[in-house]
């Protein structure tokens, strides 16, 4: 009877010890994975009951939650929807999130360790504990004037500050309303997402701004790359450069023209003559001169061929931005394809912005940031940006250089639609081919100097836009710059 007792005993404390070890796993071990599990309702119902921090933009939200009175309480809500829909995202019980609500969601959720003061306040006071707000760089003017100006055309602009790296503005057309993705009726959620078409890579979810879709055959911007290889080894914009009205490359392939006959015909010009006119025939021989090797290695120092991501506050990853790339050609053709942002170039408009700032900015080119800082619900600051210098492409003397040579593109030449009374622009247009007899891409990457001071610098792009396209994409490049600048 005793052993009978004894092994009854043993069995009870095995199990008690598999029970305690089985809740130990789960309420340790576990926890944070079923907290995060999105099929856990209680979980749900606890995210929607406590309100997320809002995005803004100085003391106006983009985006935030209201209240419903319902079962799941709060709903968030989009006042500027497509506008800023490239920088906020949506946050959808069905779909996720995307953007700014999904790289800053620990802040804006109020999980983040950063809001554990606020939460133990909330505790204390039996009050609800909001998530923290997200303060964005976007300059609100420059962005409406972006957005105004892009709509009903394909395209994406950014402008940034020079010297800290801000992003100012940035847009993409078109866009989505993300206000029916953040619904509460699933119904109301699907079909607004299958309207997104979102499959398509190209639709209106593609953030083109950071090269969803893309990148895209730059064009003649690719001419400042090369410009700047050419003045790092012996050249200046007085030197002479041949050029004429047609080059045909040593090793064959496609023999390479001017827009019009008009540009650069003589035998040689100056190199800023030639960026003045955008001289294809002067650029592709200048590259071939160069040789690749030489006009990679400025185009990486630049940022193309390497991984990027915008910074976030609240989170180790950051928003991807797509690379920016040179291919890799082989022999006189193709180099020489590549010197006139044609053959496997491929830029976003980020990237533009950033190279054009770098030139505004002496030489110094600054990461680009879009978070300011996270604040808690009474405004005061719980993080702020730090500056961070991304890299040194040009000497300061360079970019000096580089500034007279494309001063003169707005003043005098493919970019006139640009300029602005009393101040110091710059910039160089892009014109690019691609596919089988489809319209053309246009681009336009530019700088505004107050006396000396880089204030903005930009990258437009507007997609198969056509003959004038580059034309367009340097008007609207400058309506931003005169937003930024107040004018």
């Amino acid at each position: 009877m005793n052993r009978t007792l004894r092994r009854s005993a043993l069995v009870v404390f095995v199990l008690f010890l598999a029970l305690l070890g089985n809740l130990t796993r789960v309420q340790f071990f576990q926890a944070r994975s079923l907290a995060e599990n999105p099929a856990n309702p209680r979980i749900l119902k606890d995210a929607y009951d406590t309100p997320r921090g809002a995005i803004m933009v100085g003391r106006d939200p983009v985006a935030y939650s209201k209240d419903t009175g319902g079962v799941l309480r709060y709903q968030r809500y989009y006042p500027k929807g497509e506008e800023y829909a490239p920088i906020t995202g949506y946050t959808s019980l069905v779909y996720g999130s995307t953007g700014i609500e999904r790289f800053e969601n620990s802040m804006l959720n109020g999980t983040d360790d950063t809001l554990l003061t606020q939460k133990l306040s909330a505790t204390v006071t039996g009050k609800k504990s909001a998530g923290a707000n997200v303060l964005l760089t976007i300059n609100a003017k420059a962005q409406d004037a972006a957005w105004n100006a892009l709509k009903g055309r394909k395209g994406a602009a950014v402008a940034m500050d020079p010297k800290t790296g801000k992003i100012l503005a940035l847009v993409t057309s078109p866009s989505f309303d993300p206000n029916p993705l953040a619904s509460h009726d699933d119904d109301t959620i699907k079909k607004a997402w299958n309207s997104y078409d979102p499959s398509s890579g190209s639709g209106p979810m593609a953030n083109r701004a950071l090269g969803g879709g893309g990148p895209w055959p730059p064009g003649s911007t690719m001419k400042v790359i090369v410009s700047a290889a050419a003045l790092e080894n012996g050249y200046n914009p007085d030197t002479n450069i041949p050029a004429g009205s047609s080059y045909q490359p040593s090793d064959g392939g496609n023999e390479i023209h001017n827009d019009v006959p008009s540009i650069c015909p003589q035998d040689q010009v100056t190199m800023l003559v030639a960026l003045r006119d955008s001289c294809n025939t002067g650029f592709a021989r200048l590259g071939v001169k160069l040789g690749a090797d030489t006009v990679i290695d400025k185009a990486e120092q630049f940022g193309l061929n390497k991984s990027m991501t915008i910074p976030m506050l609240g989170q180790d990853q950051g928003m991807p931005v797509a690379k920016s790339v040179t291919g890799d050609p082989k022999g006189d053709s193709q180099i020489a394809q590549s010197s006139i942002g044609q053959f496997n170039v491929a830029e976003t408009p980020l990237q533009e912005a950033m190279i054009a700032g770098a030139v505004a900015n002496d030489g110094t080119e600054m990461t680009p940031y879009l978070v300011q800082e996270i604040q808690g619900t009474d405004y005061s600051a719980l993080r702020t940006a730090q500056e961070h210098k991304y890299g040194q492409p040009v000497s300061a003397d360079t970019a000096s250089k580089l500034r007279e040579m494309m001063n003169a593109v707005v003043s005098s030449g493919t970019g006139r639609n640009a300029q602005i009374d009393g101040i110091e622009v710059g910039g160089k247009t892009g014109t690019a081919e691609h596919g089988n007899g489809a319209p053309e891409h246009g681009w336009f990457m530019g700088y505004a100097r107050d006396n000396g001071d880089p204030k903005v610098a930009v990258g437009v792009f507007l997609e198969s836009a056509g003959e004038n396209g580059s034309g367009d994409a340097t008007q609207i490049g400058g309506d931003i710059m005169k937003a930024v600048l107040g004018k």
